[in-house]
């Protein structure tokens, strides 16, 4: 595993143990009006996550909102409405007639089905031994939860919930790469808001919003600016690096997280069963992710297939051949289309980085083909060069290669 992808991995397991954690906080929430608390609370991450897009290096926010096209928006909308308002209100609908676990055992199926669509989606085979490993995780997180009384409403709305999750990782990866995963999150932070807005006005009417108290507050701030902010940048940002599949792998780690701090608050107890459940997701995460085979990554899964750099390379999905190729270039002979986000290149802005050197370079044999030094070039002419660059006399001999 390369230090990309083991930071990859360690964002999205943070990201998942921080969600875990917060269910203390979702319980103290139960009084409060549920898309009103939803409103709220991605709203005010929305907020916080404007003064940060600023620092992120990217070309300006609303330069690359007004970019995207309908379809992106669209899916953005999708990915708000499903993975966010719809994923919360389907746990809270589960959870009125049936046991948390039985939500909670749903939705440690996500791996899974990510594993398969993903891949898919992408137009290749799904990875076997990403398939193993989310089957490993699924079967960790049953373990950690157990199973609960239920009824066919907590069923179907426990599916609603799988699907959520699903989507909320699916829906975003054609739209991480142009926005980034700041702005992506700042940008379904609001839509949400606005959604779930509209869904209290619709249900509760004016009364979808009140003055919530010391404890809802304190709770609804921690959803925001901990689990919502920073949980939200890290996911994104660990699944631009090691891609949709093996990220979700970490969703098991939620379980895991809630039932160690349960016992802290008296809401629960760590047992047999829960250690045995936390074995088996860490098991999973580790085949997924590659940390038991050899050079630290498996044959075949050593770099997520579909996983897009920073630089727009991908790995192939014939690993042994370590093929590469590049994503999103224009065809041949055809002029370069650019994608959403891409800058326009400016004249070189560190002039103090470049020294002029004799003439232009030469190898002695009147060849410009040719690359090398000169040595002993007549003064004149002068070229400026980047420092750092060959020293004149260093040049490349000429092999007969070109």
């Amino acid at each position: 595993m390369n230090v990309s992808s083991l930071r990859g991995a360690l964002l999205a397991a943070f990201a998942c143990i921080l969600v875990g954690a917060s269910f203390t906080a979702n319980s103290v929430l139960g009084e409060y009006p549920y898309a009103g608390g939803q409103a709220l609370r991605y709203g005010l991450a929305a907020l916080l996550l404007v003064p940060l897009l600023t620092r992120d290096g990217r070309s300006r926010p609303i330069a690359v909102l007004r970019t995207l096209t309908p379809r992106q928006w669209g899916r953005l909308a999708l990915l708000a409405a499903i993975g966010m308002v719809g994923f919360n209100l389907a746990v809270l609908g589960a959870e009125r007639s049936a046991e948390p676990a039985v939500p909670g055992v749903f939705v440690g199926c996500a791996p899974i089905l990510v594993a398969v669509l993903v891949p898919l989606a992408d137009g290749r085979r799904p990875t076997r031994t990403v398939l193993y490993a989310a089957a490993l995780v699924a079967a960790g997180a049953f373990t950690v939860q157990g199973w609960g009384r239920t009824d066919l409403a907590g069923i179907l709305c426990s599916v609603g919930a799988l699907a959520g999750e699903v989507g909320f990782a699916v829906l975003a990866v054609p739209v991480l790469r142009p926005l980034g995963p700041k702005l992506l999150s700042a940008t379904v932070c609001g839509i949400a808001a606005v959604e779930s807005a509209w869904l209290g006005v619709v249900l509760d009417g004016s009364g979808f919003l009140r003055m919530p108290t010391a404890a809802e507050a304190t709770a609804l701030l921690w959803q925001a600016a901990v689990v919502t902010v920073i949980g939200f940048v890290c996911w994104y940002m660990g699944m631009q690096r090691i891609g949709a599949e093996r990220a979700t792998l970490f969703s098991g780690l939620i379980p895991v997280s809630a039932a160690l701090t349960a016992p802290l608050v008296g809401a629960g107890s760590y047992g047999t069963a829960q250690a045995g459940g936390s074995l088996l997701v860490g098991l999973g995460v580790a085949l997924g992710s590659g940390v038991l085979t050899r050079n630290g990554a498996a044959r075949g899964a050593e770099a997520a297939p579909g996983t897009v750099s920073a630089t727009g390379v991908q790995n192939d999905a014939r690993h042994e051949r370590r093929i590469v190729v590049h994503r999103h270039m224009t065809a041949a002979r055809q002029p370069d289309q650019p994608g959403v986000g891409d800058g326009v290149l400016g004249p070189d802005s560190l002039p103090t980085q470049q020294d002029p050197v004799p003439a232009a370079p030469g190898d002695g044999h009147g060849q410009p083909r040719h690359i090398g030094g000169e040595r002993g070039a007549p003064p004149g002419g002068e070229r400026p060069v980047e420092a750092g660059g060959l020293a004149q006399g260093e040049g490349l001999r000429d092999d007969g290669i070109g």
